[in-house]
């Protein structure tokens, strides 16, 4: 089965080419190159790339020298090539394919300089961006690909119940982020997804805040989002929780979200459109009174990554399908009594219904918590 998934991505990219008239692809992106080989490596500085013909069975992996062997073990590949220190990779490249004409590229995963030195050592081939073909595949997601994100979200939860049994009054976000990367990593994780967001106080209204000195009170929110990549795929989830008694507006405020994360998923099923699920949850946020407090948009798909296609958002009218993999997640950013976010991973399964993979409570924690 294993072999077969990654001849059939493959196939699926030559068809691709093929439509769009394109000879060659030199993928550069290392997850693309792990979706099409099972082989993934951070190359840094180091030259790493997939090249395939459209029209033959040439496929060949060019790998850093240090790479070789965890490019034999794992990769699913025609043939590899490996580059060393002292190597010129342009000239190794060159030598290693028949220049083409038309040469598919991920612009946005090759630099200026490394682009001018393929035009060079290649001739002058026309190049054409594949982005957009490779992003379509990888948006649809099969049951081999959910299993391994399942796993990740099986180790994020687990990973946000040790952080609310340690956590404690006095304890700075820091701390408790800290915490979390050591639990991600304990637990099996190979990384955390994203750099872990852990805020307090009226730091919660920071949708993208960073974890900073401030420290755990009573009678504050505490937000953690959070994902660990895990096996190549993502996870990503947030949960707020209320330190101490929570006040009448700290509860509108987490209810009032609550309901819009229930209502989007509620209404997650193939043949809807994203732009219709970020219009009902806005609608129930707007309606209590806080619409200029949600200040993004609802979801984005992940996967191999923890931002890809597709968009979940007021501008996209592109419709639900089986396969599509995507996060729920509305929130309320008070600038003076805080934030809340709760957030989701939706899967549309095969029959067209959704199978929400997280599975975290979801209803007010109100945590009693000791001190540092």
């Amino acid at each position: 089965m294993q072999n077969t998934l990654w001849y059939d991505r493959k196939l699926k990219l030559k068809q691709y080419m093929k439509q769009q008239k394109i000879e060659a692809a030199l993928l550069t992106s290392p997850s693309s190159i792990y979706y099409f080989t099972d082989f993934y490596s951070d190359p840094h500085e180091r030259f790493l790339a997939l090249y395939v013909e459209a029209d033959t069975e040439v496929e060949i992996l060019f790998v850093p020298q240090l790479d070789v062997q965890a490019a034999e073990e794992a990769g699913k590949v025609g043939s590899i090539v490996a580059i060393s220190d002292a190597d010129d990779p342009y000239q190794v490249l060159a030598a290693a394919i028949q220049s083409p004409q038309v040469l598919g590229l991920e612009k946005d995963a090759i630099s200026a300089a490394r682009y001018e030195r393929l035009l060079e050592v290649l001739n002058q081939p026309r190049c054409v961006d594949i982005e957009d073909g490779i992003v379509a595949l990888r948006m649809f997601k099969s049951e081999h690909e959910i299993a391994k994100v399942q796993y990740a979200v099986q180790l994020v939860e687990k990973v946000i119940s040790h952080a609310v049994a340690v956590a404690a009054i006095g304890m700075s976000e820091l701390e408790l982020a800290a915490e979390i990367d050591y639990q991600m990593r304990r637990l099996g994780a190979d990384r955390p997804a994203f750099e872990s967001i852990v805020l307090t106080g009226a730091r919660t209204a920071l949708p993208h805040g960073r974890p900073g000195a401030a420290k755990l009170e009573e009678g504050h929110f505490l937000l953690i989002d959070i994902g660990v990549h895990a096996d190549g795929y993502c996870s990503d989830i947030t949960r707020t929780f209320v330190i101490g008694e929570a006040t009448q507006e700290q509860r509108q405020i987490y209810e009032t979200v609550l309901a819009a994360n229930q209502a989007a998923i509620s209404a997650s099923k193939a043949g809807i459109s994203f732009a219709e699920l970020d219009r009902i949850a806005r609608d129930i946020i707007s309606e209590a009174g806080f619409g200029q407090w949600f200040t993004h948009r609802l979801g984005h798909g992940f996967g191999m990554e923890v931002h890809e296609r597709p968009s979940v958002s007021a501008g996209n009218t592109e419709l639900l399908r089986p396969g599509v993999l995507y996060t729920i997640e509305p929130g309320i950013y008070h600038p003076t009594i805080g934030g809340v976010r709760i957030e989701d991973d939706v899967y549309i399964a095969a029959d067209g219904s959704a199978k929400v993979l997280t599975s975290y409570p979801k209803q007010l924690i109100q945590l009693q918590l000791g001190h540092h």
